[in-house]
């Protein structure tokens, strides 16, 4: 059997030029275009001349341009006869995804995300299911500020609660079934003097009753509800503290090129 366009540019992928190589993902990306522009048109859209749509062709083992299009058309066409048949189930998949986030109270978020700035330190709380949701958030806020701690899927030290202080700000993920360390640490924050914000499903679950900041999630059935609301908290503490968050990625870039971390 023969392979598929894009299996094959997959294939060749290493051993094309640079400009062979924006070409190429030009096409993946954009199979529609690539099926129906002209090589010039395609050159243009890529940032190279006509002639490297060309030589991409013969790069790949193909007799020709005209050889590469077909080739895409047929496969651009099956995959949308495709798309079609799928798009009913699809769509019925879909529907609970609109339940992701509840409607944001923007004056808690305005606070929660003054005390993730503010404070000396963050301990973020998830266990078992919510800890996916947890250390996504520990990550990306490890990226924008110093001192961010996690909890571990199932518990957590003692050792490490001890250090928080009135300055400091803790985010409790809590959604049914509702753990009983979630609540805990919560408790023991709230002792501390630290600000507790929780994420969870409402106001009077068992960490929303003590938390002093509550932000909602939507459906409590899928982690993307947590995520989705995360996301949002992130996006807000990089757009109010730009310089900070600017500072410490400009030295996150400096350790990843140093380190080799990224290919790309």
């Amino acid at each position: 059997m023969n392979p598929s366009f894009q299996e094959l540019i997959k294939h060749k992928f290493p051993d094309l030029s640079r400009g062979q190589k924006k070409v190429a993902e030009f096409l993946v990306n954009f199979m529609e275009k690539g099926s129906l522009y002209t090589a010039g048109q395609i050159g243009k859209e890529a940032g190279v001349s006509e002639t490297t749509v060309i030589r991409l062709a013969y790069a790949l083992g193909l007799n020709g341009f005209s050889d590469l299009q077909e080739l895409m058309r047929n496969e651009w066409l099956s995959s949308t006869e495709s798309k079609e048949a799928a798009s009913k189930p699809i769509a019925e998949e879909k529907k609970p995804f609109s339940e992701w986030l509840s409607p944001v109270d923007e004056k808690e978020l305005s606070q929660a995300v003054d005390a993730l700035i503010k404070s000396d330190q963050v301990y973020i709380a998830g266990f078992r299911e919510s800890h996916t949701a947890a250390y996504w958030l520990y990550y990306k806020m490890n990226q924008l500020r110093n001192h961010v701690l996690l909890s571990f899927p199932t518990g957590f030290l003692l050792e490490t609660l001890c250090n928080l202080t009135s300055a400091s700000a803790v985010v409790v993920f809590s959604l049914p079934r509702y753990t009983k360390e979630a609540l805990e640490v919560a408790q023991q924050a709230k002792k501390q003097g630290a600000k507790v914000i929780a994420i969870t499903d409402r106001r009077l679950s068992p960490v929303g009753q003590i938390a002093d900041i509550t932000l909602l999630a939507g459906t409590t059935e899928h982690i993307l509800s947590l995520l989705a609301l995360s996301q949002i908290v992130i996006s807000s503490m990089q757009k109010r503290d730009e310089k900070t968050a600017g500072k410490r990625q400009e030295s996150l870039e400096k350790l990843y090129a140093e380190q080799g971390i990224f290919l790309e």
